[in-house]
């Protein structure tokens, strides 16, 4: 895909410099939006992406304008002219108008907000007031509604009127006068029931919402959970204010992964809609040197653990050479219980009230992996580093301990995180390592010190 993607990039470029634009608009005709945004933003000239976008049809032009990096799409606005941005702009739906407003400068959203209609600037305010990262902030408030006495007839001639400017018809809505949520009906089942029968006969009245203010991860759990591709959206009143469709929910998933996946690796989030390649230098390394320098500091600690003991390693300097083995697989021992753990914290199929049975499951884990891995060492160190029997028994009783310590730090400290409200993925890897670090050396020491009379 690659491959054609860049053959297909020389032939616009070499078109566009022909000024070949009738051959230009039939080849980008053909091509679906997510292909066009992944076409203009290829290192194509920065002078051409506008040229080739005012050649796209007007409902073609606006589905690649969302697919577009925001990055792109600032770019081609400061382009735009009034009556352009205005076309854009009364072609995007609520969410998607609502989530580039977010993403652009201040300047950049009085321009967007003054060239939608009032009705529309409307809604975009109404869901810019929700929390960020909540429910309301990432619905949109364009859905089928019916009424609770309309016959299927009735009501697939209300979908024909209106549904062309909502963002999906699969699922219609049925809601009191009072906008209260009552039941949801398929387009399937209206078309295929009798015209007479009504709306309180065809709906399910079991119908699965979400509040305004729930959390958005927790709107993608219950997507995946019930298989949804829409789900509504009420307030406190139970009233139906919108929807949230599986395109968004897809790309919460996505930056939720993004971010557990930098917090896991000591990366302060970066902003998720910016391609790698497109952020600076400065903004990379604004977002790993915090961490990078607490790690530092807390290794310090084990610094110090071994200067506390240069004595004993003086004896036996042959035990200095195991340190980095014993500390890596006690890290690589915490990491994968903490990921395990901060994966089924995820995925809600681990609460804290769980805490004494994974901790009781995680403890034979790390009996059986320790005594697997110090019964390979111990003949590894006799047999080819012919080291006495003793040094050899230090060793590996240090590395059945430290893996002991290091599940039992990885799958505790994730779970204690969420019950105290923070994210559990900050406990990840490099927390856990530095505190497993130190276990590992402290442990290794003491076993020296008693097993070798140092």
């Amino acid at each position: 895909m690659t491959d054609k993607l860049e053959v297909l990039r020389a032939s616009v470029i070499a078109l566009a410099e022909g000024k070949k634009y009738a051959a230009l608009r039939d080849i980008l005709s053909t091509m679906k939006p997510a292909d066009i945004a992944a076409l203009f933003e290829r290192d194509m000239p920065e002078e051409t992406v506008p040229l080739l976008f005012r050649l796209l049809p007007k409902n073609l032009a606006a589905d690649t304008f969302v697919e577009m990096d925001s990055a792109s799409q600032h770019t081609l606005i400061k382009g735009f002219s009034d009556s352009e941005l205005k076309e854009v702009v009364d072609e995007l739906y609520v969410d998607d108008a609502v989530d580039l407003i977010e993403e652009m400068p201040a300047m950049i959203v009085k321009r967007i907000l003054q060239q939608a209609d009032a009705e529309k600037r409307r809604m975009i305010n109404g869901i810019l007031k929700f929390p960020e990262d909540s429910a309301g902030s990432i619905m949109t408030t364009e859905f089928v509604d019916l009424l609770p006495g309309m016959t299927a007839e009735e009501a697939i001639r209300s979908i024909r009127r209106s549904g062309i400017e909502k963002e999906t018809i699969n699922n219609c809505y049925v809601t009191e006068k009072d906008r209260k949520l009552i039941g949801v009906v398929t387009i399937r089942h209206l078309i295929m029931a009798d015209p007479s029968a009504i709306m309180t006969d065809l709906m399910d009245d079991q119908v699965i919402s979400v509040n305004t203010l729930e959390d958005q991860e927790a709107v993608a759990h219950q997507f995946s959970k019930y298989n949804l591709i829409a789900m509504p959206v009420v307030d406190q009143e139970e009233r139906l204010v919108g929807i949230v469709t599986v395109d968004d929910v897809l790309d919460v998933l996505e930056a939720e992964t993004t971010e557990d996946m930098e917090k896991m690796a000591a990366i302060v989030p970066t902003d998720n809609s910016r391609p790698y390649l497109k952020l600076s230098v400065f903004d990379l390394w604004k977002s790993r040197i915090p961490w990078l320098l607490l790690l530092m500091i807390s290794a310090t600690f084990t610094g110090m653990i071994i200067t506390g003991f240069e004595d004993a390693l003086a004896k036996y300097v042959v035990l200095t050479a195991y340190i980095p083995m014993l500390m890596d697989t006690g890290g690589n021992s915490g990491s994968q219980a903490s990921v395990t753990v901060i994966r089924g914290i995820s995925l809600k199929e681990i609460e804290f009230s769980d805490l004494l049975r994974v901790i009781w499951k995680e403890m034979r884990v790390a009996l059986c992996c320790g005594i697997t891995l110090a019964a390979a060492n111990f003949l590894k160190l006799l047999l080819f580093d012919r080291l006495t029997v003793l040094v050899a028994l230090t060793i590996c009783l240090t590395l059945i301990v430290t893996i002991f310590f290091a599940k039992l730090v990885g799958c505790t400290l994730p779970l204690l995180a969420y019950k105290l409200g923070f994210d559990p993925a900050v406990m990840a890897s490099p927390f856990i390592t530095t505190i497993v670090d130190a276990i590992s050396l402290l442990v290794y020491f003491q076993f020296a010190i008693h097993l070798l009379d140092l």
